[in-house]
């Protein structure tokens, strides 16, 4: 962080300084991030995240690149979810499995399946982020709010771990690792149809998916759960099936 952007009310945000883009090569990326001081708790994240922010570990941040407007806010509706063609076979082969969500803490069988996913993401074999201080600090950092895990098993077998954020009005898909092993049979599908299943389930309004970046393959996945709503810096868009989403300013001031 370099800086402070502004003080609306009794939250403080800073912006960061340039640093090259995880998503879109050749550019670069700043942030704008809730002062971690800040007291925080299911009610005001869930307010946040309604205005476009999101969560890493326990800072909560939106991107705030100049000139960029590439990365969405997108959430599911889920009382009107309808999946399609291909989701709803995924449907069908998930009754193979058993979804479990339990309270958020360090399982040496989590850890072992997350550092196999890196490594198949990494085969270079740099893996910085692959160590336990990095991981608790990443997916089980405490932030105010309720996270629960997860877990997708097949005869026992863990196939995939989703870290979810369990909000008022509402689930936040904060991430998701799972088998390499398995990659062909869609588990990162499994995890969202799950957490789409039990949102319905706990009678909440929505899911919330993060960002969807058109020009990012690993983020455009997204806008396959029609419908969708993308936040414009303003309010929310619904988006039908068929119905490009726009790239819209995620970096208005609150």
């Amino acid at each position: 962080m370099n800086g402070r952007a502004h003080r609306p009310g009794q939250l403080s945000l800073y912006l960061t300084g340039k640093q090259p883009c995880s998503y879109l090569p050749n550019r670069d990326a700043r942030s704008l991030f809730i002062d971690p001081m800040v007291a925080m708790d299911g009610e005001r994240y869930q307010l946040l995240l309604e205005q476009g922010f999101r969560r890493s570990g326990r800072f909560i941040y939106r991107p705030a690149c100049f000139g960029c407007q590439a990365c969405v806010s997108v959430r599911i509706p889920v009382a009107e979810f309808r999946p399609n063609r291909s989701q709803r076979r995924n449907q069908r082969h998930q009754s193979r499995l058993q979804a479990r969500f339990r309270p958020a803490g360090f399982e040496p069988e989590h850890f072992a399946l997350y550092r196999d996913y890196l490594l198949a993401r990494h085969p270079d074999g740099t893996m910085a982020e692959g160590d336990e201080e990095s991981y608790r600090r990443f997916l089980l950092a405490s932030w105010g709010g309720a996270t629960e895990l997860m877990e997708l098993r097949r005869d026992d077998r863990l196939i995939a771990v989703a870290v979810t954020d369990v909000l008022p009005r509402a689930l936040s898909a904060v991430y998701t690792y799972f088998d390499p092993r398995q990659a062909a049979h869609a588990p990162g599908t499994h995890a969202l149809l799950a957490q789409i299943a039990e949102a319905q389930r706990r009678g909440l309004a929505h899911l919330y998916l993060g960002y969807w970046i058109e020009a990012c393959r690993k983020m455009r996945y997204k806008e396959r759960y029609r419908p969708i709503e993308a936040w414009d810096g303003q309010s929310w868009r619904r988006y039908e099936r068929g119905e490009p989403i726009a790239a819209t300013s995620t970096a208005d001031e609150l």
